[in-house]
């Protein structure tokens, strides 16, 4: 998943006529479900503490706006490839807006124990766009990485928009009236997810619901998830076939990469026809059916033990009164 290319931010009032479209770093960027998931779950303390404290004149002073959160990314960089693994949080002083750096530094030293391959790569925030004051906190981490990236994370709900609310950009030096400055350039990113990240993440994604949702809304949230990215895939697919019969009826140009994609694409497909995948799938369909089963014949011996021992519990004290002694099983 890509971000958008679109016209680069720029933090001088003058420079966004003369701001790049887009970063030409030519670096390539993958950002980790980790991060996204940090930076989230940092936005949502930050707002849910902020209520609690009863912190409303703060709130209404900044129009509404949530509070914004600031933190580290962290990752390697090898050759002309950013990939962002994790990401830390950062204590921002609110009145001159300057960071912590003993904070910071305390930090560091702890993930190099743990990581010691990773380096601070730049820096995440929230909100909705750039603010004029991060260039401010940019410059204070250029000491730390020449080149640091900025991460902007819009916690705002946006349900026509079928994208992440995730931003990365650069910093360029742009002459602009005559005097050079530094401005914000977006650049292009792609998702990158290793086993244990999907794993973490779809168990996130199937926790019970804390309002005490039942098991059958977790059901039908995740037959939903199911049947969004069924749509998502076939929407895809119909593209992909439109784009092949315009190609064919030599109303595109052709493009031989992405024939060549497609061709990978659809070589895939018999594979899940193959006598091993039949032998496989029904062997975990059996296995499944297996497990239900025995949580079945678990729960009603369960359900069983419970009746035997509240109809002995009856039986005693109905012969105890009787002056007899015994009991049923």
């Amino acid at each position: 998943m890509s971000a958008p290319s679109d016209p680069a931010v720029a933090t001088h009032p003058q420079a966004g006529a003369a701001a790049a479209a887009s970063s030409s770093s030519g670096l390539t960027f993958k950002l980790h479900p980790l991060v996204i998931v940090n930076v989230s779950d940092h936005h949502t303390r930050v707002k849910a503490q902020a209520a609690c404290s009863g912190d409303r004149a703060s709130s209404a002073a900044a129009g509404g706006q949530p509070p914004r959160v600031f933190g580290c990314v962290i990752g390697v960089q090898r050759g002309r490839t950013v990939e962002i693994f994790n990401s830390f949080e950062l204590v921002l002083d609110p009145v001159s807006g300057t960071l912590d750096r003993a904070f910071l530094e305390k930090k560091q030293e702890l993930y190099k124990k743990v990581f010691p391959d990773f380096y601070v790569l730049g820096w995440y925030s929230t909100g909705s766009d750039v603010q004029d004051t991060d260039m401010q906190i940019h410059k204070a981490l250029m000491d730390i990485n020449e080149s640091p990236v900025y991460l902007l994370l819009n916690p705002a709900i946006n349900l026509s928009q079928k994208d992440l609310p995730v931003t990365i950009y650069e910093s360029e030096l742009h002459v602009i009236d005559g005097s050079p400055q530094l401005i914000f350039v977006r650049a292009n990113y792609t998702i990158e997810t290793v086993e244990a990240e999907r794993i973490s993440v779809d168990h996130v994604a199937h926790l019970k619901p804390s309002d005490g949702g039942s098991a059958a809304t977790q059901l039908a949230a995740h037959l939903t998830g199911i049947h969004s990215a069924i749509k998502m895939l076939n929407s895809r697919v119909r593209v992909i076939h439109q784009y092949l019969v315009s190609m064919q009826k030599g109303d595109m140009p052709l493009d031989n990469s992405l024939l060549r994609q497609v061709s990978s694409l659809v070589r895939r497909l018999p594979a899940m026809e193959s006598e091993k995948f039949q032998d496989d799938f029904l062997m975990e369909y059996n296995d499944t059916l297996l497990m239900t089963y025995l949580a079945m014949f678990t729960n009603c011996s369960s359900t069983m033990n419970e009746l035997v021992e509240k109809f002995n519990a009856t039986y005693e004290r109905s012969t105890a009164r009787r002056g007899g002694r015994g009991a049923f099983m």
